[in-house]
């Protein structure tokens, strides 16, 4: 059996290979490392040539799924793989799995595979906005599966909504954000021409002034995608867990996520904020230290409920210390 070398390998997988070499590797009359020939196969599979077309349809039968699933969990794996996964092989959950966790396959790819997705599954795309905003495709379909949650389909649906920003709403949060009065104003002309999928998108790209405006945007889906932003820093996170006038949503977001709880000034703004859960404030109160937990026992603004039970905890250990 002959041995492809990798510029054979490489003109198979970008269309250079001769009919013969097609038909050969179909009939397996070539040696492949098992992920490669998957790729391959699902790239001759939707070949122009009716022959390699069907030939390599009958070969991909015969494959184990562990092939396909190696070769779509590499970065380097050809889009003609993702797709053809997911429009037919994604009955598999470990191939919706590994397409969704692969995040070189972009949603549009991921669309025709939606239907196949379970309730997990969409929710790991909706921690990641900044594919799914990019995919009105995807969009749509994760609004369209069976295991959509309602929560998750407001969201999908804030998504598709070509509303525009409530300029007056953000007026003093542009004014917050950006201290220069000629770029305030860009700003929100700008922020006014954006759909909510694209505030989504500068939501996660763009800089801090569009992170500490959009976080007060009247669409939940661009205050999370504020969130998600890999360019967000500890400082507006404590920023953020400190502000009265964000939806108790989002401080409770901000205070399920492992990451940002690390962070002891978070905990304790999110403690002294009036807006904070309660269920959430009570949850996080042991975290604080002495200090903290003394304040709090004299802060008015917090609800009656937290006062009491940190003026509780106080005195438990003071006695503790005796």
């Amino acid at each position: 059996m002959e041995i492809l070398s990798p510029e054979t390998i490489d003109d198979l997988r970008h269309g250079r290979a001769t009919r013969e070499r097609k038909i050969a590797v179909c009939s397996t009359g070539a040696h492949l490392p098992a992920a490669d020939r998957a790729e391959i196969l699902s790239i001759l599979a939707v070949d122009t040539d009716e022959v390699v077309a069907e030939r390599a349809k009958e070969a991909i039968m015969a494959l184990p799924i562990e092939n396909f699933l190696e070769a779509i969990q590499r970065q380097q794996a050809l889009e003609s793989l993702f797709s053809f996964a997911a429009r037919n092989l994604s009955t598999k959950p470990a191939v919706c799995n590994a397409l969704i966790d692969n995040k070189s396959c972009d949603g549009d790819h991921l669309a025709p595979a939606a239907r196949h997705f379970s309730t997990s599954n969409v929710q790991k795309l909706m921690d990641d906005l900044e594919r799914v905003s990019a995919s009105p495709a995807l969009t749509v379909a994760l609004v369209n599966t069976t295991s959509v949650t309602a929560d998750q389909k407001q969201l999908l649906h804030e998504l598709l909504s070509e509303a525009h920003i409530d300029e007056a709403a953000l007026a003093e949060a542009v004014s917050e954000a950006e201290p220069d009065a000629s770029k305030r104003e860009t700003l929100l002309q700008r922020l006014s021409k954006m759909t909510v999928a694209q505030r989504v998108q500068f939501a996660i790209k763009g800089g801090s002034e569009a992170r500490r405006t959009l976080i007060r945007d009247n669409s939940k889906v661009v205050q999370r995608a504020v969130l998600q932003s890999p360019r967000l820093t500890d400082q507006e996170v404590e920023q953020f867990a400190s502000m009265s006038t964000l939806t108790d949503e989002i401080l409770r977001l901000i205070a399920n996520n492992r990451v940002f709880r690390k962070n002891y000034t978070v905990v304790r703004n999110l403690l002294n904020n009036p807006k904070t859960p309660l269920d959430v404030s009570l949850h996080m109160l042991p975290l604080i230290n002495v200090m903290d937990l003394k304040r709090l026992t004299t802060n008015k603004n917090i609800p009656e409920t937290l006062r009491t039970t940190a003026q509780k905890l106080h005195r438990q250990r003071q006695e503790s210390k005796k």
